[in-house]
């Protein structure tokens, strides 16, 4: 039987980008802004980056960062609600022809995350005056979610996109060069890998229409499926330039190349109890994914012209139309001695289509430094907004994305040569509302002799998320940049035993 295990397999593998990207920008798949200091304006962190929170946004900001450490996390409460709207279709049994058709709405299932810190760890060295080198790792903030088994008694109606992401682990780790060939101009590069591992399960169903034993959606039918990717090593890189255009004004853009993830997986399946599986057994479980993650274009523009003060506006654009479809190539996976069929089944390469769409966002943050009581403080905030990269009639709960809207505050505080750091902001994502007429992923009925004319589509309904992001973080600076290389340090407030660029 080819069409259980590969349907499972093409719902499960999807999953695997859920947590791929590895990028500053969040639309797509997963859901923030990353780093606790940038995140508290909202991403607007191109044209300012001046520490090692640059990583992820503009590698041209190590360079201000100096020799220094950086160590944050930030917690992803990610919640999710669903209330699927299926079509269902009268049929005449003599004729085939549809005779009447009604919108059916289940109960509304919620989907949550775990209390999981995402890190970042970062350390910069000087080499001479005009040169900083930076290691550093990192996590996406995604959303690692689950849905329950059941929603008032019954099995969840979210079983067939989506169980849990439990048990996935994925980062990106770097290395990065930066330069200032002269006050007004720094370069940077970076070059890197996401690593880790990825398993995902979902409920596919198992059930046999045009032999009259069951009902589609029949839970005694449905076949846990699980797919486990790894190890995941996906090369990738970034380059970026600041230009002080004044002393005051400076301009930004980065470059994310794109991430092409070429891995192996494992395939593990649970059948029915039902006797038409009762000897059934799988036999191999070896496959190797593959798909493609866009590449990324951010610019920036910050105002300094307020003392203390600092402004940025920003955009990005994510070619997301890239992410056409994901491919399993299965090797010699089989499945045996089901009821009413052939003896043995081998699993054929299958292409799942995804036709995601270009997405953009605009950003402005800010960032005042007063002093107050004796210290040096960082006062952030900022708003952002981003488009969605997954047309509605491929949206489900396996990848949910809106256009979002998130507002931001964040907190430094300066002791010497250290800096503490707190951030709090909210995403406000778009209700969606998914026409089951035109909802576009089909339930796999995975051992349909003759397939039907018409599947049931599984992600038709209205989708409601939000998120939280909570962090902390500090950096501590040894030696920041000559202050003969930063652009306007003579008219800046700079504060005792710190970076001039970052005040």
């Amino acid at each position: 039987m080819d069409r259980p295990l590969r349907s499972a397999t093409v719902a499960v593998v999807a999953a695997t980008i859920a947590l791929a990207p590895a990028r500053a920008d969040a639309a797509g798949l997963y859901f923030a802004d990353r780093g606790v200091r940038p995140a508290g304006m909202a991403g607007a962190f191109v044209a300012g980056a001046d520490d090692l929170g640059a990583v992820a946004y503009n590698p041209a900001g190590i360079y201000d960062a100096g020799t220094q450490i950086l160590v944050d996390a930030a917690w992803l409460h990610f919640t999710s609600d669903y209330q699927r709207q299926a079509l269902v279709r009268q049929v005449d049994p003599n004729t085939g022809r549809v005779t009447g058709e009604f919108v059916q709405s289940f109960d509304s299932a919620h989907g949550t995350s775990p209390v999981l810190p995402i890190p970042t760890l970062a350390a910069s060295l000087k080499l001479g005056k005009h040169v900083v080198v930076a290691i550093d790792a990192w996590a996406p903030y995604s959303a690692i979610s689950s849905y329950p088994d059941t929603v008032g008694g019954k099995p969840a109606p979210t079983r067939y996109s989506l169980v849990t992401l439990d048990g996935s682990a994925l980062a990106v780790a770097q290395a990065a060069v930066a330069f200032a060939p002269v006050k007004q101009l720094r370069i940077g590069i970076a070059a890197g890998v996401l690593a880790g591992t990825f398993r995902a399960t979902n409920q596919m169903s198992g059930c046999v229409p045009d032999k009259f034993l069951c009902a589609p959606e029949q839970p005694e039918w449905d076949v846990l499926a699980q797919l486990s990717v790894g190890p995941i090593v996906a090369p990738s890189g970034n380059l970026g330039g600041i230009w002080a255009i004044t002393p005051k004004w400076r301009l930004g853009a980065a470059f994310q190349l794109p991430v092409y993830v070429r891995s192996k997986a494992k395939i593990d399946v649970r059948l029915p109890s039902t006797p038409v599986f009762e000897r059934a057994s799988q036999q191999g479980r070896d496959a190797d994914v593959a798909f493609d993650l866009p590449w990324t274009f951010r610019a920036g523009l910050q105002m300094r012209e307020v003392k203390d003060l600092r402004i940025e506006a920003g955009f990005g654009f994510e070619r997301w139309s890239m992410h056409d479809a994901i491919t399993v190539t299965t090797k010699d996976v089989t499945l045996r001695n089901i009821a009413l069929f052939p003896e043995s089944y081998r699993v054929p390469n299958i292409s799942f289509p995804r036709h995601f769409q270009d997405s953009f966002s605009l950003r402005l943050g800010g960032e005042y430094s007063p002093k107050v009581f004796g210290y040096d403080w960082d006062v952030r905030a900022g708003v952002s907004y981003e488009s969605s990269a997954v047309p509605k009639q491929y949206l489900s709960v396996l990848t949910i994305d809106a256009p979002k809207v998130t507002l931001a505050l964040g907190l430094g505080l300066h002791l010497g040569k250290l800096r503490l750091d707190a951030v709090y902001a909210h995403v406000f994502a778009i209700q969606q509302t998914v026409d089951p007429a035109e909802a576009a992923i089909g339930q796999l009925s995975p051992v349909v002799a003759n397939p039907p004319a018409r599947s049931s589509a599984i992600n038709g309904g209205i989708y409601d998320a939000r998120a939280d992001v909570l962090g902390v973080g500090l950096a501590y600076t040894f030696d920041g940049p000559p202050k003969e290389l930063v652009p306007g340090a003579e008219t800046e407030s700079t504060k005792p035993e710190a970076p001039p660029i970052a005040r």
